[in-house]
């Protein structure tokens, strides 16, 4: 490892958690060890966070909702 990146590290140290782990998939993603994150919109982070609020309550397409999506998708 050269200088300079022991220097950056031992600065990253130093950060919350959360940059740390930004510093690690940047530095991964340059080293071509992981593909580069899906950045998501306001409105898809809302929908996630409805899908997910919804399935902590246990609600969930039954299986004929999922047959006409599927259905409607022509699959």
């Amino acid at each position: 490892m050269t200088k300079l990146l022991e220097q950056a590290v031992e600065a990253a140290r130093a950060l919350p958690p959360e940059l740390q782990d930004d510093i690690a998939r940047l530095v991964l993603q340059l080293a071509g060890e992981e593909e580069p994150p899906v950045i998501l919109s306001a409105e898809e982070r809302v929908a996630l966070d409805l899908s997910k609020a919804a399935a902590a309550r246990g609600e969930f397409a039954t299986d004929e909702q999922v047959r006409a999506v599927w259905a409607k998708r022509g699959l």
